[in-house]
């Protein structure tokens, strides 16, 4: 019984690595032919790509109301993409940053992780909340793609700020579907296309595998927990957050390895995004999410402060370096020390 349900594991995560790397793939293509830039599409579309095992495994969290699992998989993803990913890649080789890294993305990434504390202080992520997650989220895509010429590439969080406010990414959003939906080509407002009928068999595909994997993944997950009588949270924060963090994972070494320590963050980084409003606004709406004392106390505490360490590395002298990136390391075994501890 163990063994076949543990065979059910690996095999959930199987489909969930790989149907996420060709949906990665399929996807990158089809925004290229769309018109997105080669930036936009490693800041946001691989960014979520590699997130999409989080997403899938939530969601299906989310339909069984395991709301530890849900949260713990976000949390313990962020915190094991910067304090384990970066950390290891900036020890295999130093890391080159920008200004733009931190007072853009990175800004909106610890505002991400700041907001979900604020809204979980009442221990309950509502239907409400998640759909503006959601809302943000959509933005913040829009904010990459559509406003680098009006602000003359001062992508600023102050700038992200009023650009939300203003609500202009829902003129912009109208503009892109109907250029989807009637198929207009080279016009103001809508760039050239090309069929790509093959490219989205491939997205579907490779999306039914990540829901079946997810759908085995969470399931097995919570019969190990329950078997082993650990807390939900702990096993969302560890071994569901560190088997969907596997795509970040594979793509930061190699990005890292390659010398593109731009690309190696702004992955970790859009996906932190990404995890916080996307998957956890996506999972709010199917069911509201239930905030755990651990969650409110140490973990979601545990995820500001990383973000807020990454921050500082970032800015001095715009290079993660490796002691820095051991640093990061040794936060992390710290956290999952206390973490089995406390849980």
């Amino acid at each position: 019984m163990i063994a076949e349900n543990l065979l059910i594991l690996i095999l959930g995560l199987v489909l969930l690595v790989k149907g996420s790397d060709y949906f990665v793939k399929s996807a990158s293509t089809i925004a290229e032919k769309l018109g997105v830039s080669e930036f936009v599409i490693g800041l946001t579309l691989v960014a979520v790509g590699t997130s999409i095992p989080e997403l899938a495994s939530s969601i299906a969290a989310s339909l069984q109301q395991a709301s530890g699992i849900v949260v713990g998989n976000v949390v313990g993803s962020n915190i094991v993409n910067i304090g384990f990913i970066v950390g290891l890649a900036a020890v295999i080789s130093p890391m080159k940053t920008e200004i733009e890294m931190l007072r853009r993305d990175g800004y909106i990434m610890l505002f991400a992780a700041v907001l979900f504390f604020a809204f979980a202080l009442n221990r309950e992520l509502s239907i409400l909340e998640s759909a503006f997650f959601i809302l943000i989220f959509i933005a913040y895509v829009f904010f990459l793609f559509e406003e680098a010429e009006k602000y003359e590439g001062k992508l600023h969080f102050k700038e992200f700020v009023i650009y939300f406010f203003k609500f202009e990414y829902i003129v912009s959003a109208r503009q892109k579907l109907n250029c989807i939906r009637n198929g207009k080509t080279e016009t103001e407002n809508c760039e050239p296309r090309e069929g790509f009928a093959k490219d989205i068999l491939i997205l579907i595909i490779s999306c039914a595998a990540i829901i079946i994997g997810a759908n085995f993944f969470v399931g097995r997950s919570i019969f190990f927990a329950e078997l082993l009588g650990v807390p939900e949270t702990i096993i969302g924060t560890t071994l569901v957050a560190v088997g969907t963090s596997l795509p970040e994972l594979v793509v930061t070494l190699s990005a890292a390895k390659q010398g593109f320590g731009s690309i190696a963050l702004g992955n970790i980084i859009g996906s932190n995004i990404a995890n916080v409003f996307l998957i956890l606004g996506l999972s709010g709406l199917i069911y509201p999410v239930a905030i755990e004392q651990i969650s409110l106390f140490f973990t979601t505490p545990a995820m500001i402060l990383i973000s807020v360490i990454l921050l500082v590395f970032i800015s001095t002298g715009w290079e993660i370096k490796r002691w820095e990136g051991a640093a990061l390391i040794a936060f992390y075994a710290a956290f999952l020390l206390v973490l089995l501890r406390i849980g």
